[in-house]
């Protein structure tokens, strides 16, 4: 095949590049330059990350691959567990293509199975599934020479979120800030920054993992909504609504211990890849 097909998409402006693949034949297993190329913002389409499309059936990444596995990849070619914000555009898609109906989707991830609903204001909800907090207790993070205690919350990916008192604070975030224990996050981590705005409102940065600073992180967000409750000793079930450089979502701690993400995904720019143009 001399060209195939991609899709542009984003979630409060957390963006990806789709990669149509439902037998998970065109793409064999996702070649990290590919990766790295097409989300070049200057030599190929510009994304934080890349989302295959394979059909749950026919994937062998995971046990249970859902109705729609989704392979997702950070922008520098690793292999990501879960990402909120994707899952959300990856949902789109699928029904804007017609692949699924009213019914809530079950999307495969290395983090679990999803259960994902299309909402009647346009909005799509994410079961994110249950917090955990790994520990170890005293991490403290680093960033334009500044230092701030951390909490480890895991949501199928690490996550490291430290209260500051100005979101500039931690200057430029393309960088990766540091972290101590160093041993604490063996895989890396995603560190978000957060100020509380109000009662059940707050505001965050980002530096994800294997992409830099971007404009929205869905598990992110979701680990933020439980450090801020935390702090507040709030119990749950509670809500959040978490503001982002690209936009805002809400994130619901329910009382069963599952959280629940709201906000947008749209599909914004379509087309065909000529092969000819990939490096050698």
């Amino acid at each position: 095949m001399s060209t195939f097909p991609w899709l542009k998409g984003h979630g409060t402006e957390n963006d990806f590049v789709l990669l149509p693949d439902p037998d998970g034949t065109v793409h064999g297993d996702l070649d990290a330059s590919l990766v790295r190329f097409l989300c070049d913002r200057h030599a190929g389409l510009g994304a934080d990350g890349v989302l295959r499309v394979i059909e749950g059936s026919k994937q062998a990444y995971v046990e249970d691959g859902g109705d729609w596995f989704m392979d997702y990849r950070n922008a520098d070619g690793s292999i990501a567990e879960m990402c909120g914000n994707g899952v959300r555009v990856f949902v789109r898609y699928l029904a804007e293509a017609g692949l699924v109906g009213e019914k809530p989707v079950r999307v495969g991830t290395r983090a679990g199975v999803k259960e994902v609903m299309l909402n009647d204001d346009g909005t799509i909800t994410v079961d994110m599934g249950e917090p955990t907090l790994p520990g170890p207790a005293g991490i403290v993070v680093e960033a334009n020479g500044h230092q701030w205690p951390a909490l480890h919350v895991d949501m199928g990916n690490p996550h490291a979120v430290a209260f500051v008192d100005s979101l500039d604070e931690p200057g430029n975030l393309c960088d990766q800030p540091g972290w101590s224990p160093a041993n604490a996050f063996p895989h890396g981590v995603n560190i978000e920054f957060v100020v509380r705005k109000g009662p059940n409102e707050v505001a965050m940065r980002v530096h994800e993992r294997g992409a830099g600073e971007t404009r929205s992180c869905g598990t992110g967000t979701c680990a933020v909504a439980v450090a801020a409750a935390r702090a507040a000793r709030q119990a749950t079930p509670v809500t959040y609504r978490v503001v982002v450089p690209g936009g805002a979502v809400t994130v619901n701690w329910r009382e069963d211990n599952h959280l629940e993400l709201t906000g947008p995904a749209v599909i914004h720019a379509r087309g065909e890849f000529d092969r000819s143009w990939l490096p050698a």
